[in-house]
């Protein structure tokens, strides 16, 4: 890792935490502990060999630690030090948010980020109890691209790439982008379906516990300032 050359503290810090991919890192464990498998669908450009040599060099400074579970697994968790980043990381979406919002570019629409997100973040306890296949399908993809469930039980989301069975009690049709315009803040799912970017059919008490179950971030309600598309 290059460094700046200097003792001022605000270099220093900034060599850790301006390093490519750990304030993305960061970011993934502000949520709880999370294993080695989990980091990486939030990190997908990111190679698993650069994620061990990032995650060592995080343990070795402070930031994170490892907890071995098993022989061959192990949750990797912010120390006090780490969490004192998160703020940070959470101003930087604040900024993103407002300044960065724009029509997606190609390279910008990320299935995996997606999905990943949905699975991580959504809320499994919407449907007040009760067991809740979702099947969301993406419109604009083709084969295994296409369908995606999501059987929320038990205080999990769990993501299937095949239909777990049992019945889906609510069904989702959108474009990719659309879907993640919607995850991202830049269309509400009432704007969305009000508008037929955003289909939603099922049972009633799942179609009443969906947008608590998209379970959208804070970041989600922050309103862009940028005047340009």
């Amino acid at each position: 890792m290059k460094s700046y050359g200097q003792f001022c503290p605000v270099a220093k810090a900034a060599e850790l935490f301006c390093e490519r991919w750990n304030a993305l890192i960061i970011r993934d464990l502000a949520g709880g502990p999370r294993r080695f498998s989990e980091l990486q669908r939030g990190v997908p450009l990111m190679s698993p060999s650069l994620l061990s040599s990032r995650l060592k060099w995080l343990i070795d400074e402070g930031v994170v630690t490892r907890e071995e579970e098993g022989a061959r697994n192990a949750r990797y968790d912010l120390t006090d030090a780490g969490r004192e980043f998160v703020p940070l990381v959470e101003a930087l979406g604040i900024w993103g948010q407002r300044w960065t919002r724009r029509t997606l570019k190609e390279h910008e629409i990320d299935l995996g980020l997606l999905v990943w997100s949905l699975e991580s973040s959504t809320n499994p306890d919407a449907f007040d109890g009760r067991r809740c296949l979702i099947r969301l399908e993406l419109t604009d993809q083709t084969g295994a691209k296409r369908l995606w469930w999501f059987l929320n039980q038990k205080g999990r989301c769990e993501l299937c790439v095949d239909d777990p069975g049992g019945g889906v009690d609510l069904f989702l049709a959108c474009t990719l982008p659309d879907a993640i315009y919607i995850v991202r803040g830049d269309l509400t799912p009432s704007a969305a379906q009000e508008t037929q970017r955003l289909e939603v059919i099922g049972d009633g008490w799942a179609r009443a516990g969906f947008t608590d179950w998209l379970n959208l971030s804070p970041l989600a309600r922050i309103t862009s300032c940028r005047t340009d598309p």
